[in-house]
């Protein structure tokens, strides 16, 4: 098979082959940055989980901010389901819903529970896909001085104990990740998830918005971000990412804050501190950018409802409470893979994410697509240019994969119709971004799996976000240079196994 290898040693590049995996993202930072072969950092006491205790089962922060008020709740009402079953994926949109009840519809579309599988050791579902289901992003809204945080199993909105009462006339909803939601054992890694985590999040939001009729502007982190963190209570400010406002236009929203005042953030470890100094470094412009279209406007008709799709999307399936995921064998049509190309490249609101988008290089790897020789792809808007055909790198990228199989988890691989590589190269985007480029490669790349994992629930296929491919080899696989950084994959095929879904929606 022709297979291509990058053109030098990985020990050439900026991020030496052998250096921890969770440290890469740092390394790969301060490459950005203008280290042109950054050191590795120190391993922290706490690397490693004790032995015998899985990851899954290591502390993390609440789900909700420990100052939610469950005595002060505002219920939201129920009936979001049947409206969206009501709406043709993807073209149909919910109307006649009254203004002063559209945002908490869309609020429960984007970020409500939809189902449990009693068999998964990772519940419960959402609409979104979330590393280990910690969905560390919180969903705060300010409806006109009115400060609360979404509560998706209460579906309500919960009062925050320290969040200011000063009158706002805005009406906006922020998004921000808790790195504590994943444990210390993720290292650097706390910081990519949760950011990558934050454009999934975003896509939603917007998806659900314009399903609604909602118009929204998107305010990226800028100056002054880190007030809104202290305007809603969330002490810490450390444990917290800047946030992402997403304001609903008709009202008269506050501008953008001045410069950060108070204390510098007392970080309570080396690891933390870089994390948190990667997301600060981030600025873009105070403008406000409107949401033009978070919903692929090329995909065809499905069949399905958006109810039924956003119901249907996981990222894979295993019986009787065993991890990860297995496949089957399954020839797809090639519209399968058109639909999916659409709605990755739609691109994100706000020019440094767009710039970000413009930047990310699109990798296809293929099996059984009809009408797509089985092979590595590199996907534009007008083309899947082939860099190299043949049969068998589903199988080769499994021997690289962090989770292989295992009398306790499955891992089909091989099996996949599709993996979708999203890389990009850090330094270039810097030249353009500056700081702010690396969390905006990140929303930009979550931005887009959202609306990937949508297009494969479409038809019928799951679709696994993961950070888990051994970068190096990897990227000798696909034929991507040695100071190109993967940030994102995605495995999609078709699931092995089914078993009960226990219906959460309202």
């Amino acid at each position: 098979m022709n297979v291509p290898e990058a053109p030098a040693p990985d020990r050439a590049g900026p991020v030496p082959e052998d250096a921890d995996t969770m440290a890469r993202d740092r390394m790969w930072y301060l490459f950005a940055a203008g280290a042109d072969r950054p050191a590795e950092p120190p391993m922290p006491p706490d690397a490693e989980p004790p032995p015998g205790v899985p990851v899954s089962a290591l502390p993390v922060a609440p789900r909700l901010p420990g100052t939610a008020r469950f005595d002060d709740l505002t219920a939201l009402p129920p009936g979001t389901v049947d409206l969206l079953e009501d709406a043709p994926f993807p073209a149909g949109r919910i109307t006649g819903v009254p203004e002063d009840r559209a945002l908490a519809h869309a609020l429960v579309a984007a970020f409500g529970v939809q189902r449990r599988e009693p068999e998964n050791p990772f519940n419960d579902h959402r609409g979104y896909a979330s590393v280990r289901a910690k969905f560390p992003v919180q969903v705060l809204v300010n409806d006109r001085g009115r400060r609360q945080v979404f509560d998706p199993y209460r579906r309500a909105l919960a009062g925050l104990s320290g969040a200011s009462s000063a009158p706002s006339a805005a009406r906006e909803v922020l998004l921000t990740g808790r790195f504590t939601r994943l444990p210390a054992t993720y290292r650097w890694y706390r910081g990519s998830l949760v950011q990558l985590e934050l454009g999934i999040a975003l896509r939603a939001l917007c998806v659900a918005l314009e399903l609604l009729g909602i118009p929204a502007r998107v305010r990226f982190p800028g100056p002054g971000a880190r007030q809104r963190l202290a305007e809603f209570g969330l002490t810490p400010s450390w444990e917290w990412t800047l946030p992402v406002v997403v304001e609903l236009t008709g009202d008269a929203s506050a501008g953008p804050a001045g410069p950060d005042h108070g204390p510098a953030e007392a970080v309570p470890d080396g690891v933390m501190a870089d994390v948190v100094e990667m997301n600060r470094a981030q600025e873009f412009p105070a403008a406000a950018a409107p949401v033009d279209t978070a919903i692929a406007s090329t995909a065809p008709d499905t069949g399905r409802s958006w109810a039924e799709v956003l119901w249907q999307r996981t990222s894979g399936r295993m019986p009787r409470g065993l991890f990860g995921n297995n496949a089957r064998p399954r020839t797809v049509p090639g519209e399968v893979l058109d639909t999916a190309r659409d709605w990755l490249l739609t691109p994100p609101p706000g020019a440094g994410p767009r710039t970000a988008a413009g930047a990310l290089r699109v990798t296809a790897v293929t099996q059984s697509v009809t009408g797509h020789p089985d092979g590595v792809y590199e996907v534009t808007p007008s083309a899947y240019t082939p860099r190299a055909t043949g049969p068998g790198v589903p199988a080769r990228l499994e021997e690289i994969y962090g989770y292989p199989l295992a009398p306790g988890n499955g891992c089909d691989v091989r099996h996949a119709s599709v993996l979708w590589f999203l890389s990009f190269r850090p330094r270039e985007l810097a030249a353009h971004l500056g700081t702010s480029g690396w969390t905006a490669a990140q929303y930009a790349c979550g931005w887009a799996v959202h609306g990937l994992t949508l297009a494969a629930a479409s038809a019928g296929l799951y679709a696994r976000p993961v950070r888990a491919f051994r970068e190096a080899p990897a990227r000798r696989i696909l034929g991507l240079p040695s100071d190109e950084m993967v940030v994102l994959a995605v495995i999609s095929g078709t699931s092995r196994f089914s078993g009960p879904l226990l219906d959460l929606r309202q």
